[in-house]
């Protein structure tokens, strides 16, 4: 099951939130959720060189607050703001409401499962040979702080063969199935001579829970895990003992065990 469907869809309600936060009768519904996907595609198209992540929609009444996730907050504002009012105005004009944009700056990109999709893509399409562009697009995650592991996966006309297929590549772990685990998950698309490719990548972050408050908290600290190497010393009733010196409890006798052996050598 985890290994199909998608992991932000699998996990709203445990460690995720859902995208377009709002309430309607039943009329509205339908139209709603196709106006939130049209609005997606145009500020997709609007700021496809501003690496944009994505975008949160909530509604009350008649206007309409975006929330827009991406890594170049200063593309999107512009010189004085002067970006941000224009595409304020755009917005107003393709669906006749009032809307107020909040913009929120993704301070590791390569940590963003969808960035590093749309990079991806982006390299496919500068044709480069794909089995670079993913590996390299790896190493650069595996190397941001707070990344467990990512799972990469490219599909389609690779390298321009006539039979389309899926080559992936993972590091690290990528616990798809474990469902209190901050599982991110990008998908973008490259246009190439011989047809559409199709990328996918999963990014691991660790496993998370939730306090009374609603706030995340890492597995590894609530447990009080600082170093899996690292034994606890323990005494010799089988009690850890943290202020243990060298030579302790070695007062006591030792039996004739280690006079024999003396004696033996």
């Amino acid at each position: 099951m985890g290994q199909k469907v998608s992991p932000h869809g699998l996990r709203v309600g445990i460690n995720k939130n859902w995208d377009s936060r709002w309430f309607a009768g039943k009329d509205k519904i339908a139209s709603f959720i196709k106006e939130d996907h049209e609005v997606r595609k145009f500020l997709a198209k609007q700021l496809n060189q501003a690496d944009l992540s994505k975008v949160e929609i909530e509604r009350v009444g008649d206007k309409l607050k975006l929330n827009i996730f991406t890594a170049k907050p200063g593309m999107v504002i512009g010189k004085g703001g002067q970006g941000i009012e224009e595409l304020k105005v755009a917005v107003e004009k393709f669906t006749g409401k009032n809307v107020f944009i909040n913009i929120e700056e993704i301070k590791n990109p390569d940590a963003d499962a969808q960035l590093v999709a749309i990079k991806i893509a982006q390299s496919l399409e500068r044709r480069i040979a794909f089995r670079r562009a993913m590996k390299q697009a790896m190493q650069r995650t595996m190397r941001t702080r707070g990344v467990k592991g990512i799972k990469v996966a490219t599909s389609g006309r690779l390298g321009g063969a006539e039979m389309a297929r899926t080559e992936g590549y993972a590091e690290g772990v990528v616990p798809l199935h474990t469902l209190r685990a901050d599982i991110d998950y990008g998908f973008a698309e490259a246009d190439t001579t011989y047809g559409k490719l199709g990328v996918k990548v999963w990014i691991c972050k660790g496993e998370i829970l939730k306090d009374r408050n609603g706030e995340k908290r890492d597995l590894d600290s609530l447990m009080g895990v600082k170093d899996d190497k690292k034994k606890k010393r323990r005494n010799n009733n089988g009690e850890f003992n943290p202020n243990r010196k060298r030579n302790f409890n070695n007062e006591r006798k030792q039996g004739n065990r280690t006079q024999g052996r003396n004696q033996d050598r």
